[in-house]
Formats: structure tokens, sequence, C-alpha cells
């Protein structure tokens, strides 16, 4: 059978949720028993977005291919089974790149070079791609309708339509219906207005989700489908939801996924939704609560550390507990003030980052919870900086640093490692200072070897091999292994050949865990990261324990 292609636009404002939209769509069709896949189309300029700062453009989602690519491809992987990579995220920098590599390359034989037909042309190759890799694929615009630099993607995407027939191509756009308190009532000319921007570029489309507070009246929605040109039951509500992970629920009963085959002329099993019944059933019952201290420099906004965000809630629900984070700014708060943050958590977790701002605080709290007892969760960076700690403050090398931070330090326990045997290639890779900052990561997937069963990874996984997903610069240094093992540091977890160290824990600790990969990035609803599971029950023990010898319950 042919891929059927659906794509989502928005408009009427940013952050309508478009990424999360497109996800549980995928996962209603999943739940139908279709194979289904996603891309994002971006509009910005950047290649990719490897290298932009996360309080603009929020996280940098890695693929087990290596690709640094937007966040919405986090929610699409949460979602679905779909296995994402490079061909599932294109920006219009990575388009015209292509473009231009092309134009002066000769294959265009000197013609003008225009973005009718070539930039379009380049856009609809990228969807195409997508062609029997699944049932459906879902291509979800970037931006809002209207902006400048999202034209050439909508122009594709007009094309498109033309080019594979309506049976197989649906126009699923996202807009908001306000509602506007001082009148008492919801307001439908925002979307109005946004339907009429797309189909003046020749786009009607199919189905409109409608972002709203209120839930839409039968009135309400049969007055968008007549000034909007859609069937009345095409007008779905797309109410907010306290859980994110209700909206597959929610779209089912609202009859958007009969829409959808109705549309692409498929018919499919009933769905079956029971997963996510049961998942919700569990959030909105929880049995406990614990709070973990989150130390880093992104705190201010969240949708920085959002697949880590994501990934603590699936650890609680996991173990029927709610999960209260307390981001803590490790530039502002340090000293007394961060001790007394500290000793209202359960856990402590330091994630991963770049640069040398806020490293005094990240460090204080590892050492916090190294000596109090605190189960203990760092992440790539969180893992170099729990090793700085140790070597500083167990190990006797009070200088000890990485060089990332100090170039000259005496005792670089944490370095820039120039070579590596990479298992995916079967290559030696090498890498130098002078290499673009691209070049120098360890980027995707990578395996890793738990050997020790009394470990609390091997504990964790419950199995010997494991792959996870990278994005960082520097290691640690070999020639400290035996002295900081000396003192007690365990190497638990270690690439197979055993030149690259994944994991590192303190044995006689109750749970102090870092680990050089990224975890979050693997975390689903369903299936929650074994790591962030056994994290959030050592967090809740800690709890349980205190409220049980009449300490402070928080």
């Amino acid at each position: 059978m042919r891929t059927k292609f659906i794509f989502i636009t928005g408009g009427v404002l940013s952050s309508l949720g478009k990424g999360l939209a497109a996800a549980a769509i995928g996962a209603l069709l999943e739940s139908r028993g279709l194979r289904i896949t996603l891309q994002k189309l971006d509009p910005y300029i950047n290649v990719d977005p490897g290298t932009m700062n996360p309080f603009q453009h929020g996280e940098v989602f890695v693929t087990d291919d290596g690709a640094e690519t937007d966040l919405d491809l986090g929610h699409y992987e949460r979602y679905t089974n779909a296995h994402l990579g490079q061909r599932h995220n294109y920006t219009s920098g990575r388009i015209y790149h292509s473009v231009i590599t092309k134009e002066r390359r000769g294959d265009y034989l000197g013609g003008t070079v225009q973005v009718i037909p070539h930039v379009t042309d380049e856009i609809k190759e990228a969807v195409l791609q997508l062609e029997g890799e699944a049932d459906i694929a879902l291509i979800e615009i970037g931006g809002t309708v209207g902006d400048i630099e999202g034209l050439p993607f909508l122009e594709a995407i007009r094309q498109l339509r033309g080019d594979l027939g309506k049976e197989h191509t649906l126009f699923v756009h996202v807009t908001y219906v306000p509602f506007i308190r001082a009148a008492g009532e919801v307001k439908t000319k925002p979307t109005q207005h946004s339907v009429k921007e797309l189909r003046s570029i020749g786009i009607q489309p199919d189905i409109l989700l409608c972002r709203t507070e209120k839930d839409l009246s039968p009135d309400i929605k049969a007055k968008i489908a007549l000034f909007c040109d859609v069937p009345e039951d095409c007008v779905i509500t797309a109410k907010d939801v306290d859980c994110i992970y209700e909206v597959p629920l929610l779209f089912h009963r609202e009859g958007l996924d009969e829409r959808i085959m109705t549309a692409l002329k498929m018919w499919t099993r009933a769905p079956v939704l029971t997963p996510w019944e049961d998942f919700m059933a569990k959030v909105r019952q929880p049995q406990h609560k614990v709070r973990i201290a989150m130390v880093g420099k992104y705190v201010n906004l969240r949708e920085s550390y959002k697949s880590l965000n994501e990934a603590l809630f699936h650890g609680g629900v996991a173990n029927s507990t709610t999960v209260e984070i307390d981001f803590v700014n490790s530039e502002d708060v340090t000293g007394a003030a961060l001790a007394r943050r500290l000793a209202r958590a359960d856990g402590v977790l330091v994630p991963g980052g770049f640069g040398s701002r806020g490293i005094p605080g990240k460090i204080e709290a590892i050492r916090h919870a190294r000596e109090n007892g605190v189960p203990f969760l760092g992440i790539c960076l969180g893992m170099q900086l729990a090793v700085i700690e140790f070597a500083r403050n167990v190990a006797g090398l009070p200088m000890a640093d990485s060089t990332e931070f100090a170039p000259n330090t005496p005792d670089p326990v944490i370095y820039l490692m120039k070579e590596w045997y990479d298992y995916r290639t079967d290559q030696v890779q090498r890498r130098d200072e002078t290499t673009e900052l691209g070049g120098t990561m360890r980027l995707g997937a990578y395996p890793c070897r738990l050997a020790d069963p009394e470990s609390k990874a091997f504990m964790a996984y419950g199995r010997e091999e494991i792959s996870e997903r990278h994005r960082h610069r520097y290691e640690f240094n070999n020639a400290y292994r035996e002295t900081l093992e000396a003192h007690g540091l365990r190497f638990t977890g270690l690439s197979p050949n055993g030149e690259l160290v994944e994991i590192v824990e303190i044995p006689d600790h109750p749970w102090f865990l870092a680990c050089q990969f990224h975890p979050e990035f693997k975390s689903r609803p369903l299936e929650p990261h074994p790591l962030f599971t056994s994290f959030i029950q050592a967090a809740l023990a800690r709890r349980l324990a205190a409220e049980a010898g009449g300490g402070d319950a928080k």
C-alpha cells in the first residue's frame, strides 16, 4: 500500500502544540494497527538545532543515528513506536545548503536557481523519502501560517496535494479559539483569519484542531465549519488538559481518528487504547509524592530539559508517585541557600550542559548528595562533575578538573579524548580542538556493557548489554581510573572494549549513579526508562523512611 501523508500546520500564534498534536495523532493511528512515521520541517536558517541556545529553542533531541533534532521529535518518539533519525527533521538551512551545494556542483547546468521550483522540489524530495517507510507519514510544518520564512514549505505541500492526489494527502490545521473572560464567550475570528491566510496560498484544510480552554458547543463548531469551509464533524475540540498524555484519548473522543480514516479512505481495526487509559488511571491516582532538585543552568525554561522532565514524570508514574521538580539555578543559588533547597529534596539530579557557567553550584549539589546519602543521578556533564567532585573531596586531588573548564589543570580527570573506536562504523574516530563543533561530539547510540550484577545500573536494566544515546565532547580520563577506584568509585558501565567510561557509582551510598549518556531520550510514558524508575524508587524510599522516622516529610 502506498504511504499516505498528513500535513500539520499551525495558525494564529506559536506554541499551540502542533508537535504534541502530531504525536497524539500518531499514537491514535498506531492504536488502529497502522505503521506510522513522522517528520518535522522547520523554517529557521540554522542547518540543525545542534548549536542553538536552549534558552531560545528548547532542548536538542538526539536520535540513535546521531541527528541533533528539534525537540518535537522527542514528542514523536515518546508517543509512538516510530524510529526517527536524520531524514525526519529538515530546516530551511539544511534545504538551502543542499540546493546551493547542487548549484556549485553544476547540477542545475548553469540555470537560474529559484525558490520555485528548486527549493520547493528539494523540500518535496525530503518529504517523499518517507514513501514506503510506513502506512501514514505525519509531516509537521514548524512556525505559524503567515510567517515569511515558512512560505516555501507551505508551497511545497500545496504542490504535493496535486502530485499525490487527495486520497493520499490530508491537511490538518491547528488553530486557536480563545475564551474571552470579560465577554464570557469563545471567539472564532482568529481561526477564521488563520484559515483565510492558509487558503490564500492555495491550501484548504480538511480538519481543524481548535485549541481552547472550553469545550466547543455544536453552535460554535457549526460557525467555524461554515466560515472555514470544512464539515462540522471535522472541527475538533483540542481542549487544554492537565496531562499531555491524555491528548490521544481526547482526540479519539472527538472522533478525530475516524475522520482521518474516512478522508484517506482507509479501513482498519477499532483502536486499542487500553494502554493509554491504564496509564492515565495511574496518573490520576498517585499514592506518593517526592521532590527532586534539578540543579542546572537552564532551569528557567522547562523546554530546555523537556525530555528530562518527561522521563522523571514517567519514572514517577511507574512508582505511583507524583514527582515535584524543584528547578535550582546553579548560578544564582549557592552556599547556605543551596543547602536549604537541597535539604528539602528526596533526590538530586544534575543534568547535561555545556560551558563553565554554574559549575561550582552543581559540584556543591553533588557533594551534598554524596555526603548526606541523598539519591543522586548525574547525566552527561552531571557524570563528569560527579567524577570531579569525588576526585577533589575523596581521592585527594584538590585541583582535579575538566580541560573544558581548566585547560591547564594538573589533574584532568575529564578531558577531550583524541581518538576512540566507534563500534557503529568499525573505525577509529579522531578529533581535536580545531575540529568544527559538531565534529567533536560523540553523538547517537553507543553500546554499553554492565558487567557487575550487584551494581545499581545492572539491577535497574536487568541485562548486561544496553544501548544509549550520547551528546558530548569530553570523556573520563582512564589515567585516573585506578586512583578513583581505590577510593571507592566504581565504573559499572563501560564500552564493549572497556575504553570509554559510561556509568559510575558509589556502592556504599543508598543510590548514587551518574552516566555519560542521556537516558531521558529513550524514556516513554508506556515504557519508562529503568534508570529513572530506579532513581524515583530510591527517592521515594528516602522520603518514606523520613516520614516513618518522624523526620521532615517535606
